[in-house]
């Protein structure tokens, strides 16, 4: 086969692998080079670079290996690790540019696009070994049920888990988590996350009185997302579970710009209003190469007491969403009272394993298995 059809298998598995040099995907960064089928062979070179440790070029390996298998490709695959010069590669088909490249989104940068004016810098969180978001174009569509949900089954499998709530204006995971109370500093001035189910959390609800108002401008809100991420200590942690606003705003730049994200999860309902503003959350994701795990749709069906489906919210977004942007479907979530009920009394559902939180479970079943935890 020609090397056209063997990029058309690599291009989304290696879009889901991240260089830790360069912070792009292994794909746009152009490590991934000499793509070929041959038979039931798919080979390839990972193009590394001095800066790249023995531990980087074993991760992308693997991590490229895993998702070649889960686009669907059941043949040999034969990757060769090639180490070459000394700067992350760029992609193999741009022209070095004279000027600084195009922000991928408008606004990204430019005279006071950082908290209060000032830039924002990557940097990796101490301790935390993997970082996920969980999103939604629209609000009202479960997204912090799924966020803290997520958190706690996790935590059951025996991980170690942080729990942060990005939405400012509108924090819920106090309630959710049924957690009150004030975070203190450490020693080294850093603030300790307080803990509800064995998850570490931080939400802006901990620091206001219940009922209060958040009236901020953009910068202000930008500035907190920055501090909860890099100022909090949230050491140690394999996944912390980040529950963003909905929409594709401030804080979500400030977040991709901030740290360096393993992953989104999209949560929409299966109704085309949603869908829409689904597929927005997808692109901006895309857009700035974070790789999405998948699409998790809320309120699929509500059961109705002779066993029969109701669905009030229509029926197949969530899938049309997956299969347009080929990402898995992770879970359909029915309309359940005893969802909206754990959700108001402070205690998960995915608590238990069976009954409603089993699908929470599964859901972090396959966030764990597509992190290789």
């Amino acid at each position: 086969m020609a090397t056209a059809d063997a990029n058309a298998i690599i291009e989304p598995a290696a879009t889901r692998v991240r260089d830790p040099i360069s912070g792009r995907s292994i794909y746009l960064a152009g490590l991934v080079t000499d793509g070929a089928i041959e038979g039931e062979r798919l080979s390839m070179t990972l193009a590394c670079t001095r800066q790249h440790t023995a531990s980087d070029r074993e991760k992308m390996r693997t991590a490229l290996e895993r998702n070649l298998r889960s686009v669907g490709w059941g043949g040999d695959i034969v990757i060769d690790v090639a180490i070459g010069g000394g700067t992350a590669a760029a992609s193999p088909a741009a022209d070095t540019p004279a000027t600084a490249p195009a922000d991928p989104v408008k606004g990204m940068s430019g005279p006071g696009m950082g908290p209060h004016g000032g830039p924002i810098s990557k940097q990796s969180l101490d301790g935390v070994k993997h970082i996920i978001a969980v999103a939604s174009g629209k609000g009202g569509v479960g997204k912090s049920t799924v966020a803290t949900n997520l958190a706690v089954a996790l935590r059951a499998r025996g991980l170690e888990v942080g729990l942060m709530d990005a939405d400012i204006y509108g924090p819920s995971l106090p309630t959710m988590m049924k957690v009150q109370g004030r975070p203190v500093a450490n020693d080294d001035k850093r603030i300790l996350p307080l803990e509800a189910y064995g998850v570490k959390c931080m939400s802006i609800g901990f620091l206001v009185d219940e009922g209060e108002p958040i009236i901020w401008r953009g910068p202000m809100v930008m500035g907190v997302v920055k501090q909860f991420l890099q100022d909090v200590y949230w050491n140690p942690l394999d996944v912390l579970v980040i529950d963003l606003p909905p929409g594709t705003g401030d804080a979500q730049l400030t977040m991709i710009q901030a740290v360096q994200l393993s992953g989104s999860i999209i949560v929409t309902t299966p109704q085309d209003v949603a869908v829409l503003d689904a597929v927005r959350g997808v692109e901006m994701f895309r857009k700035l190469d974070v790789p999405v795990l998948g699409v998790v749709e809320n309120m699929s069906w509500l059961t109705l007491p002779d066993g029969t489906r109701m669905r009030p919210f229509g029926e197949g977004g969530g899938a049309r969403t997956a299969a347009r942007f080929d990402v898995p479907l992770i879970a359909q979530v029915p309309l359940d009272t005893a969802v909206r009920a754990a959700g108001d009394t402070g205690r998960p559902v995915a608590l238990d394993a069976e009954g409603p939180g089993g699908v929470f479970r599964t859901i972090a079943e396959n966030v764990a298995n597509e992190l290789g935890l």
